[in-house]
């Protein structure tokens, strides 16, 4: 059985501060901080302790710092891989929320949604995000560890359930699920039929 916990990063200075995220390499609060080890100290009551675990996480620093923690209190180091970072919102990024949603075109409710232009230079477009998500996924999945965490962002979260699922990235344009700073999401494959499931989306016990 190979379980795989996808991390949300936990609280970052540019939620607080009212800021895009995506690429700007925020940092996280106090408060954040605090959650990183409400998420590592989860993790090590749910991973078996027999069994090698592996810690995969976005290169971004929000991130990157939660995946530390959990890979300290695991005892194993942390690989990082840019391809699970958050969407780019390219000039938009770090600056004011309002200045994006003044800005932003919103996918059409029928016809092309994953390559639609938002308006923002320099933004990825979701497809540009998904492909990056998938081929994350796919080297996940083929690394051989049974207990795997990864550390990444809500907008890439989404799209790494759609690969763990099989879902082709060209149907994937209406997917959404809604991921919250420091949520654990636990996907599991069985060794028999290899059915792949998403066992708990967003969960957040951990940090009552």
């Amino acid at each position: 059985m190979r379980d795989l916990y996808v991390v949300t990063h936990p609280e970052a200075t540019h939620h607080v501060d009212g800021l895009v995220g995506g690429w700007f390499d925020s940092d996280l609060t106090e408060r954040g901080a605090i959650q990183a080890g409400q998420i590592a100290q989860a993790l090590a009551g749910r991973l078996a302790a027999d069994a090698a675990v592996e810690v995969r996480s976005s290169d971004l620093l929000r991130a990157r710092r939660t995946a530390e923690v959990v890979g300290k209190l695991l005892g194993v180091e942390v690989l990082l891989d840019a391809d699970l970072r958050e969407k780019s919102y390219g000039e938009a990024g770090g600056r004011p929320q309002a200045w994006l949603d003044e800005r932003f075109i919103a996918p059409p409710v029928v016809g092309e949604r994953m390559r639609h232009d938002e308006g923002i230079s320099g933004a990825e477009t979701k497809w540009d995000l998904a492909v990056r998500a998938y081929a994350a996924l796919e080297r996940i999945v083929h690394s051989g560890a049974d207990q795997q965490v990864v550390v990444t962002h809500g907008g890439t979260a989404t799209f790494l359930v759609t690969a763990w699922i099989g879902m082709p990235i060209d149907a994937a344009g209406l997917a959404s699920f809604r991921f919250s700073p420091g949520g654990i999401t636990l996907l599991r494959e069985d060794d028999y039929f290899h059915n792949r499931t998403v066992v708990q989306l967003n969960g957040l016990d951990h940090l009552a």
